[in-house]
């Protein structure tokens, strides 16, 4: 594992307790930074689709550390599997709330402070299906679109500020989140990858990490694919 420097650098990661998000928090620590983790499985409770829950996590953070650095936006969830006309209501909500408003909520609760101290990164975990669309999972790919689309908006409005804002596109990973959808889903989406495999936490983490450091310094509003080969725009 190439080392980066994170030394006196202080992190915020929601859905930090497993998946991907324990694997950026695993090399952001291993590279000195200090990392809140923010998620509902964690000790704080987080719930990122909930703004006083945001707001109360954001006091307890600066408390501890200080200030915020960086903010990775993980925390997410698949939905249901199924065609749009089949869709429950309530949950084609709960994944957009979760998945995109979540991200919106947290960077529109850590900017200032991020605008206040002349500095900060923000990655948002988006997925390949923002690109490309997967048939029976619609809420979750315009989930994940919205959060493409807001991430080239909100890098926009900061790239004067010593903030930049990028997101990534993974393929899917080996982790809860796919058992969250049927075996055949998880077959159907391995088949289109053309590396012939689901990508690894690490290898996510490795590129979310490079974009949330100083080495990263002329890349903002950008979508940085990590799909296998599945997408490569």
């Amino acid at each position: 594992m190439n080392q980066l420097d994170f030394k006196g650098k202080t992190a915020v990661v929601t859905g930090g307790m497993q998946g991907i998000g324990a694997a950026i928090v695993k090399r952001l620590e291993s590279s000195g930074a200090k990392v809140a983790i923010w998620d509902l499985d964690g000790p704080g409770k987080v719930d990122v689709a909930n703004n006083d829950s945001i707001l109360g996590a954001l006091k307890s953070t600066l408390n501890q550390l200080g200030k915020i650095d960086i903010l990775v936006n993980n925390a997410g969830i698949a939905g249901p599997t199924m065609p749009v006309v089949d869709y429950p209501i309530d949950q084609w909500e709960r994944v957009i709330r979760v998945d995109l408003t979540g991200p919106f909520l947290c960077c529109r609760a850590v900017v200032p402070h991020m605008v206040q101290a002349g500095y900060g990164r923000i990655v948002n975990i988006a997925s390949v299906a923002g690109k490309e669309g997967n048939p029976n999972a619609a809420a979750y790919a315009a989930a994940k679109g919205g959060l493409i689309a807001f991430t080239k908006a909100l890098g926009k409005e900061l790239a004067q500020s010593g903030i930049l804002v990028n997101c990534v596109t993974p393929a899917a990973a080996q982790t809860a989140i796919l058992d969250q959808v049927t075996p055949e889903f998880a077959k159907f989406m391995l088949s289109k990858i053309p590396m012939g495999r689901f990508v690894k936490v690490e290898e996510i983490a490795a590129m979310t990490c490079w974009l949330a450091s100083v080495d990263c310094s002329f890349s903002t509003g950008g979508v940085f694919d990590i799909s296998g080969g599945r997408a490569t725009y």
